[in-house]
């Protein structure tokens, strides 16, 4: 009997006595308890309430209890369970066949207990599969020597009721944690290229990018594991001056950096957040990004603005803005029939006279420029207001030539309304009513 099941048996014979007591009064004793009626009160044998009122109604333990035989059923098979406990395997109906596979007799609660009882055994998740080699170790650079970048996405409900999807690029310094935060409408190429060189323009050109495989950055591999680049992006590196490293997939000891930064983001900076626009929104991010630079972060153990400032900036290279760069600033874009270019989801007007069938367009701060083809003329600057109506442009039509006569007008003609006899003509009262004799 478990002690458990002895302490309730307890309760259950002090609940009766006081029930006795309460009815007899004083005429109650513990020595003349009427044992039949303790019996139908509780509902335990009299041999047992006998044996209780030996030691004063109380149900003493087994003699033998907490005592364990010498030899028990499992004797000499405790070494195979414990084998299979050290593998990582604790399921107990494994083990009970392993058993007796070996001449094991007993049955299965035997085994259940002694597991139960041994899970110390069982070795961590980690070390359930043998050591491969060396502990493994964080990626670690030098200062202006890697950057990393990834994209995030959010998902923003307009006030007209409407859903859309906007992706936030982010490039971080894996030497000393400073940080670049932008949000564009979607995570297209030419957005990436911007992204990045705004990133430059504030951290820094450094030699190498850590990146994950995008379909913007790489379109595969080759037989040799070589990455087969996206020609757009290795033309953007050659430009630019820089080599990418692709990362592991589901590796975060390489690019965690970025991706925690990413995380961050989303839950420090984007929660319960109300912007007007993409404009104010990146403003608002690059003030979020001064601040969080400027405080000191335990996992670099510094101040990333300060060290990045002193060691970084001095390691890696400065942007040198030039015609190739500010082309992938003014993404291309096609005139349509009506005079037209779409931009981020909206239209924006092109003056009449420039005959050209592409331009190049620039969002910047609260304007959008429209620039020629080879970025030498600015054709219009457009207010942008994130408006989903069309935007037009001084110019954009212009009055078709006319031709008029060098000579006196002499012909004369006239033109004549039809009748016409609609369903309706029968209410127009005011036409004259004929009546015939």
């Amino acid at each position: 009997m478990s002690t458990n099941e002895i302490n309730n048996l307890n309760e259950t014979i002090a609940q009766a006595l006081q029930q006795m007591k309460t009815e007899q009064g004083d005429r109650f004793s513990l020595e003349k308890v009427n044992l039949s009626d303790l019996c139908r009160r509780t509902g335990i044998s009299r041999k047992k309430l006998r044996n209780a009122q030996k030691h004063g109604f109380k149900i003493p333990a087994h003699g033998n209890s907490g005592r364990k035989k010498d030899k028990t059923v499992l004797t000499g098979y405790t070494a195979i369970i414990d084998n299979q406990l050290g593998k990582g395997v604790k399921n107990s109906n494994v083990i009970f066949e392993r058993l007796q596979e070996n001449g094991y007799k007993g049955g299965l609660t035997q085994v259940k207990e002694y597991i139960k009882n041994h899970k110390y055994l069982v070795p961590a998740k980690r070390e359930t599969v043998a050591p491969q080699g060396s502990r493994g170790q964080r990626y670690s650079s030098d200062p202006g020597e890697q950057f990393q970048m990834d994209w995030g996405f959010v998902n923003v409900d307009s006030s007209d009721g409407g859903h859309y999807r906007a992706a936030c690029f982010a490039m971080m310094c894996h030497h000393c944690g400073a940080r670049y935060v932008e949000f564009f409408p979607n995570a297209k190429q030419e957005n990436l290229f911007i992204g990045m060189i705004h990133a430059f323009q504030r951290l820094g050109v450094p030699k190498t990018v850590l990146t994950d495989n995008m379909k913007s950055v790489v379109n595969g591999r080759n037989s040799d594991g070589h990455p087969l680049w996206n020609k757009n992006y290795e033309a953007f590196m050659d430009t630019i001056g820089f080599f990418t490293k692709l990362c592991k997939p589901r590796h975060p000891f390489t690019k965690g950096s970025v991706e925690r930064l990413v995380r961050f983001v989303k839950q420090n900076f984007m929660a319960g957040r109300t912007f007007g626009n993409i404009t104010d929104l990146n403003a608002e991010a690059i003030r979020w990004c001064n601040k969080q630079d400027n405080v000191y972060h335990r996992c670099v153990d510094c101040v990333p603005a300060k060290v990045h400032a002193e060691h970084c900036m001095q390691a890696a290279s400065n942007l040198v803005m030039n015609d190739e760069i500010n082309r992938y600033l003014c993404p291309e874009r096609r005139i349509s029939f009506d005079g037209f270019v779409n931009f981020e989801g909206r239209r924006f007007g092109v003056p009449y006279g420039y005959t050209n069938s592409v331009c190049r367009v620039q969002r910047k701060d609260f304007y959008l420029y429209i620039y020629s083809d080879d970025l030498k003329h600015l054709l219009v600057k457009h207010d942008v207001t994130w408006s989903r109506k069309d935007s037009f442009c001084k110019d954009q039509y212009v009055n078709q030539p006319e031709e008029f006569p060098t000579m006196p007008v002499q012909v004369t003609m006239i033109q004549q309304t039809p009748a016409y006899n609609g369903a309706f003509d029968r209410f127009n009262f005011d036409k004259e009513v004929k009546h015939h004799a």
